[in-house]
């Protein structure tokens, strides 16, 4: 991978920009990634991580679980389905520092200190004024690449030079102290996330973490006739609010962060101009209230990636790209009325009992409408609500929505006896093609299809059922899986006897469900140019 010119730039060193980093690196596309900050951002600030951002990370062939925390949802319990249902916490901190040190893998490190001070497209690419600060000079270096990518937040710099609308409204009468403190409480155990006080009136939240210390917390303070902004520049009031709220006997050792956050709900009307490409908090703000801005920028940065990739290989048209507003878009649209709602209901009842709901989860979240994708089993219904974000209904399953994981596969090739998951197999630089079918033979037609496509970007699996035998045999596909449990044909809704092909995209999305070669060709003929 050559690093000398990258062709990517990316504008902003949060998860987003990261995320979309490190999923363009593992596509062999070089990137360089600037931080106007000189250091590294401190702070938890939105520690919630989703099943489906576990899911999309457990897609990179690297480990992503280093440290989680408690969550504080009703309890759940994994599934040969759904294997990471479980919402973990960590701090953004501590992930920004584990995205990081992946970049490293790839000989690439974020910039820091480096900043996008103009930049013009063409249609042969973007070139870029950046400033970088050398102690207290500055300097200028123009920066010729293809494409570039905003992530570089709310006030994102790349979104106001392309003239991109941010409409939306602030709620100024919704304000939040918050931040990382270390202190130790008579009643207050390391296991809970504490809340004292409601939302409708004056509240203090504690969540540990040990992230910051044995003794750390992450603090959150608000009420309707606080000034905020006092209280966020002293910190000996910081403590004496806490700890009159909590009711408790308190030892502080030392305040870590603290920041006033107004709650400002915001889309821009497009995430895209020409070459230029927007992601996470630089394409929408909204409420904390639901835990999904975080989760929403990685799930862009994955959806733009290897839409990306495969453009700048050669491999399809730049009219792919167009998809990657029209996927998300909707989405987004959907998760600021949600989220908003969920604030709406907290102020109202001074309670957080919204959040307890696996829409959050954002397995659910589909993009059947998406002009790319392809069911030749599902029946379209004129009129029919979109309704992108919604709770997933396991016995339903159409193009465009989340594939599902099935454990206990057993690799029968020639020589091989690994058990894997279909989660092993799906990876952000390949398309894998899934064909269920009672033996590997009538899987052949389907397999000599995809002969003609690079092996680089799709690869191939068939799944045969629990009662076909369990003998080595030779196959076009990469993988013959034996499905000792069922659970991959329970999960896909096929029956033992039929024969029926899953596309999945590189983002963990079913690109098609259709009979047989034909199908798949056609489907790829949405993704692949000359082909």
């Amino acid at each position: 991978m050559n690093q000398t010119h990258p062709p990517v730039l990316v504008v902003g060193a949060g998860p987003a920009g990261l995320v979309a980093a490190l999923t363009l690196l593992q596509n062999d596309i070089p990137v360089r990634v600037i931080e106007q900050d000189i250091n590294p951002r401190i702070g938890q600030r939105g520690p919630g991580i989703w099943p489906r951002s576990l899911e999309l990370f457990n897609f990179w062939v690297f480990q992503m679980s280093m440290i989680w925390g408690n969550h504080s949802h009703p309890s759940v319990e994994n599934t040969p389905a759904i294997p990471f249902n479980v919402p973990k916490l960590m701090g953004q901190q501590l992930l920004d520092v584990i995205l990081r040190r992946h970049l490293d893998k790839f000989s690439c490190s974020v910039e820091f200190g480096t900043e996008l001070r103009s930049f013009k497209q063409s249609d042969e690419g973007v070139t870029a004024v950046l400033a970088k600060k050398q102690g207290d000079d500055e300097i200028l270096e123009t920066f010729d690449t293809k494409w570039m990518i905003g992530a570089d937040g709310g006030k994102s710099v790349v979104r106001k030079q392309l003239g991109i609308m941010f409409p939306g409204e602030t709620r100024a009468e919704f304000r939040i102290l918050t931040g990382d403190i270390r202190l130790t409480g008579v009643a207050l155990d390391r296991t809970h996330w504490h809340q004292f006080g409601d939302l409708n009136d004056k509240c203090v939240s504690l969540r540990p973490t040990d992230e910051i210390g044995k003794d750390g917390w992450h603090f959150s303070i608000l009420g309707r006739d606080m000034d905020l902004t006092n209280l966020s520049q002293n910190e000996e009031l910081i403590f004496e609010t806490i700890s009159s709220m909590c009711c408790t006997e308190m030892s502080f050792n030392k305040l870590v962060y603290s920041s006033e956050y107004r709650v400002n709900i915001r889309m821009a009307d497009k995430f895209s101009e020409g070459r230029v490409f927007l992601v996470g908090d630089a394409a929408h703000i909204h409420s904390p209230t639901g835990g999904q801005g975080l989760n929403s920028g990685v799930q862009d940065s994955f959806n733009l990636g290897w839409k990306l990739a495969l453009v700048e290989k050669g491999l399809a048209d730049s009219s792919l790209l167009e998809t990657y507003n029209k996927e998300r878009l909707p989405v987004i649209t959907e998760m600021l009325d949600m989220t908003t709602s969920i604030l709406k209901h907290a102020r109202t009842t001074g309670g957080t009992d919204a959040w307890r709901t696996t829409l959050l989860y954002m397995l659910g979240i589909h993009c059947r409408f998406s002009s790319i994708v392809l069911d030749e089993f599902a029946t379209p219904v004129e009129g029919k609500p979109i309704n992108t974000y919604r709770i997933l209904d396991e016995t339903e399953l159409e193009a465009g929505d989340r594939a599902p994981d099935a454990p206990k596969l057993l690799h029968v090739q020639s020589g091989e006896s690994d058990s894997m998951t279909l989660f092993s197999l799906y990876r952000p630089w390949c398309h894998t093609v899934i064909v269920f079918a009672s033996s590997p033979i009538n899987a052949t037609p389907i397999l000599a299809a995809l002969e003609s496509y690079d092996k680089h970007v799709v690869r191939s699996a068939v799944v045969i059922p629990s009662s076909a035998p369990a003998t080595p045999v030779a196959s076009l596909a990469d993988f013959v899986l034996l499905d000792q449990g069922d659970h991959a044909y329970s999960a896909y809704l096929v029956e033992a006897t039929q024969t029926k092909v899953f596309v999945i995209r590189p983002d963990g999305v079913i690109g098609a469900i259709v009979h047989g070669a034909e199908g798949v060709r056609k489907y790829f003929s949405r993704i692949f140019r000359n082909i």
